[in-house]
């Protein structure tokens, strides 16, 4: 079993909370990995159709098996639980008695905050991070721009197994890598076992046709801009659905929708969001990429490449339990950063070039984005993460190859 790392935090939270709730996509590894930490509790899926009968049917009687830890998998499908449940931590507070996962973040944390607010701790796993997938450390992002010993961090990495088309093309999800299976074979029967139905559980879906075109059509849009209205108008449906598909997307950890940076650089900025995907595997698949050579040619090469580092950013946060603080920048005058990582103290700008040969133009949006204000608390350093295995500093901006986030 690959180490995942979010597994110190959950350990950690379990010592503190009564309750700790992990949620994410299916198929990420929520089961195994609680049944690999806690391996002392007992299990229950309320996917099994008689446990789920029992649990609404009696919930007290249900609950009342367990005087000890208990392993709750995928309760929203049975939220009654979580008021009886309420009750017992606070009849008596046990630190780590329930574990909960989930795998729709709409009925799931609508309930959670509705009945477990204050007592239980919630995280998100989402499919393998690279480093994880490789074993490896990964980079503090705290640090990333303080990074000046190039020869050891090349010393803790070395590149790869695959090449970069290979891990874009295979995604992270782990039975693809666990179980060897053919990536367009398992993400085409993920898409209808699991999107399909997580989706239609949320919002009404009419047409299943169109639902699947407007999701290809969300996959042609990923690393740009959402505009719903153009959205809509493409895949033949009205913006206030489209706003619910988006939104039930989201819900079934599917996209993710990334904010605008707001800070007062420029009174001119874009203020629309950006569309992502939490899988490179399934965007190629819905962008109908059949191997992973197509991706050198195909015209959505760097927004899938751009696609993949927002991830590894946004994993290593997740994988810290803290929520990503991750937006971008631009401006109406064509200027833009594709990431800023704001971390508190100061604001991390990073650009994603697919290229595997750096030219100087890479850094002119960096050196723009950082001579905007002075006095603001943006990092001196820029961070360029590369397609291939440029890593040097160069006039106060740190290129690192893809396999270094």
């Amino acid at each position: 079993m690959i180490k995942r790392k979010l597994s110190e935090k959950i350990i950690d939270l379990s010592k503190k909370f009564p309750s700790v709730t992990i949620a994410g996509p299916r198929q990420s590894g929520k089961t195994t990995l609680v049944k690999d930490i806690f391996k002392n509790y007992a299990y229950i899926s309320l996917e099994d159709p008689d446990e789920r009968e029992f649990a609404i049917a009696d919930p007290k009687g249900f609950l009342k098996r367990f005087s000890s830890g208990v392993i709750l998998d995928e309760i929203q499908r049975t939220p009654v639980l979580l008021s009886y449940i309420q009750g017992i931590i606070d009849k008596e507070y046990v630190p780590g008695r329930f574990i909960i996962t989930g795998s729709n973040q709409f009925y799931l944390m609508k309930n959670i905050t509705q009945t477990l607010a204050g007592r239980t701790a919630i995280v998100n796993l989402l499919p393998f991070s690279l480093t994880e997938l490789l074993e490896k450390p990964a980079i503090n992002i705290f640090d990333l721009t303080d990074i000046t010993d190039i020869g050891y961090i090349e010393n803790i990495y070395g590149k790869p197994p695959l090449r970069l088309e290979e891990y874009l093309f295979r995604g992270f999800y782990p039975p693809i890598h666990d179980k060897r299976l053919e990536p367009k074979d398992w993400l085409s029967a993920y898409y209808r076992t699991y999107v399909e139905r997580d989706v239609r559980e949320i919002t009404n879906i009419g047409n299943i046709e169109t639902f699947y075109r407007f999701i290809q059509l969300c996959a042609g849009r990923c690393g740009q801009m959402l505009n719903l209205s153009s959205l809509a108008s493409d895949a033949g449906i009205s913006h206030t659905t489209a706003k619910n598909w988006i939104s039930a997307l989201q819900a079934s950890f599917i996209v993710h929708v990334m904010p605008p940076h707001f800070s007062n650089f420029s009174k001119r900025i874009i203020k629309s969001p950006k569309l992502y995907f939490l899988d490179t595997g399934l965007l190629c698949y819905l962008l109908r990429i059949r191997k992973a050579e197509d991706i050198l040619f195909n015209s959505m090469k760097g927004q899938i490449f751009e696609n993949f580092v927002f991830l590894e950013f946004y994993k290593f946060f997740t994988n810290i339990g803290e929520i990503p603080p991750l937006y971008f920048w631009r401006d109406r005058t064509g200027h833009e950063i594709d990431f800023i990582i704001d971390t508190g103290k100061k604001l991390i700008p990073v650009e994603a070039k697919s290229g595997e040969t750096v030219v100087n133009s890479f850094f002119d949006g960096l050196n723009y984005f950082k001579s905007l204000d002075k006095d603001a608390n943006i990092s001196k350093t820029g961070i360029l993460i590369n397609g291939g295995d440029a890593f040097y500093i160069r006039n106060g901006n740190l290129a690192l190859p893809w396999y270094y986030i």
